[in-house]
């Protein structure tokens, strides 16, 4: 029978969980929100300080992108706990409750 420690190892390579955190304040997500997302930063700032100025469509559009990446969270928060019930027996682990069961 192969040991937990063996697994982990092969599964893991080294890897380890953050801590009390759900991974989200590492590198990837500082990557994302500062580099990938930087032309939507300016694009945003453009609608309200370039010329010519309408701030109505600068809203309409802020509005747009607030519904947009609102409706990709949740649906991936429903689409997560949906697996985990459905593949792992529960909740994932903010939701549900914490440790291997």
């Amino acid at each position: 029978m192969v040991s937990v420690s063996a697994l982990e190892t092969v599964l893991y390579h080294g890897y380890e969980g953050t801590a009390g955190l759900t991974g989200f304040p590492n590198t990837g997500t500082w990557l994302i929100f500062g580099v990938v997302l930087l032309p939507i930063y300016v694009m945003v700032v453009a609608w309200f300080t370039g010329v010519p100025r309408d701030p109505k469509t600068g809203l309409i559009g802020v509005t747009y992108l607030v519904g947009l990446v609102t409706s990709m969270w949740v649906s991936m928060l429903i689409l997560t706990v949906l697996l985990g019930i459905v593949f792992f027996g529960g909740a994932p682990e903010p939701l549900g409750p914490t440790g291997p069961t």
